[in-house]
């Protein structure tokens, strides 16, 4: 595959949908959501009710949201945030009574070095924010998120070879911020998410992505069939990921323009986000395990896209730009 394929009016697809190369055609009637079974789905291990509850069982920092943003109690869960650097808009700590907590006022201290003034309330306002009862003294309000835009994804991809991840509704924050810091980490463009019913930008989201949230575009849109067509008008190729794909990883088209499509947990890749796909591939697996889980899956993949713009460049670091014009006067000095 020659580098920089960008998808242009009128070409084939890349490989099509199992073993047809036309837009959506291959076996459409078999494509309902519980009939494939996505990378990430929470009963891929038998007999276990999958990582999502769990995993937001893990993320105690994350208690209750207000119309500004989140609100984060707890002395653990504060320096959990803080360590993080999660944008903080306010902070709420208990008066003293008698003397003062060493480990709170380290707490306010770190506050006072990133420009915050904390806030001092009596412990009774402080257990009227709290959701659980356990601030242990302190409460932070985190700033909201600022989403981009696709076309802000698009300009941050420029004209030539780029990752795009789009998340069909995945709905577990740790799975999202894995997914988050993979894509970061390989130099994807951004990511593309649901408004609705999907995990969004919040505490879990900044821990599990070890802060890659802040250094990524992500956009927050309310139709992703409609954000995929503005990706393929950039040149972009789109492969959903699925076990039932045809086509393993090593053989489906994966460099280049690309944005990589990843189903739920819970449900898949849906119906009408499946049939824009240009193509679709799944992982070889020999083990017993269903298969990986949705963070794990994406993480394969950025991958497989970055081992192939690695070796494209160096193909083409190989090659003098000149040697195709040196040939051609040899040939007339002949």
């Amino acid at each position: 595959m020659a580098k920089n394929q960008s998808r242009k009016p009128g070409r084939d697809v890349r490989g099509g949908k199992g073993g047809s190369s036309r837009p959506g055609a291959a076996s459409r009637g078999n494509q309902q959501r519980g009939g494939q079974r996505p990378y990430g789905q929470r009963d891929m291990v038998r007999g276990r009710g999958g990582a999502g509850a769990g995993e937001r069982r893990g993320q105690g920092a994350r208690r209750g949201a207000s119309a500004n943003g989140s609100l984060i109690e707890g002395r653990r869960a504060a320096a959990e945030a803080l360590d993080t650097g999660l944008p903080i808009r306010r902070a709420f700590v208990q008066k003293a009574q008698n003397e003062a907590d060493p480990t709170l006022e380290r707490l306010v201290e770190r506050l006072l070095e990133l420009g915050i003034e904390p806030e001092r309330l009596p412990k009774a306002r402080l257990d009227e924010m709290s959701s659980h009862g356990a601030h242990q003294g302190i409460v932070l309000e985190t700033r909201p998120f600022e989403y981009a835009t696709v076309p802000d994804v698009i300009a941050a991809a420029g004209e030539g070879d780029a990752l795009v991840v789009l998340l069909d509704h995945v709905t577990d924050e740790g799975n999202f911020g894995a997914i988050v810091r993979s894509a970061e980490v390989v130099g994807a463009a951004g990511v593309i998410i649901a408004k609705a019913r999907a995990a969004s930008v919040g505490v879990g989201a900044y821990k599990t992505s070890a802060g890659a949230v802040m250094h990524l575009p992500i956009a927050q849109v309310s139709n992703l069939a409609t954000a995929i067509e503005e990706l393929k008008e950039a040149g972009f190729w789109v492969c959903g990921a699925t076990e039932h794909a045809e086509q393993s990883v090593w053989d489906a088209p994966l460099g280049g323009r690309l944005c990589i499509v990843m189903g739920s947990e819970g449900e898949g890749i849906s119906r009408l986000v499946r049939e824009r796909c240009d193509f679709e591939c799944r992982l070889p697996q020999r083990g017993r395990v269903e298969s990986l889980n949705v963070a794990q899956a994406t993480t394969v993949l950025c991958y497989e896209w970055l081992r192939r713009q690695t070796l494209a460049e160096a193909a083409e670091a190989a090659v003098p730009e000149d040697a195709g014009y040196e040939a051609f006067d040899s040939g007339w000095a002949d």
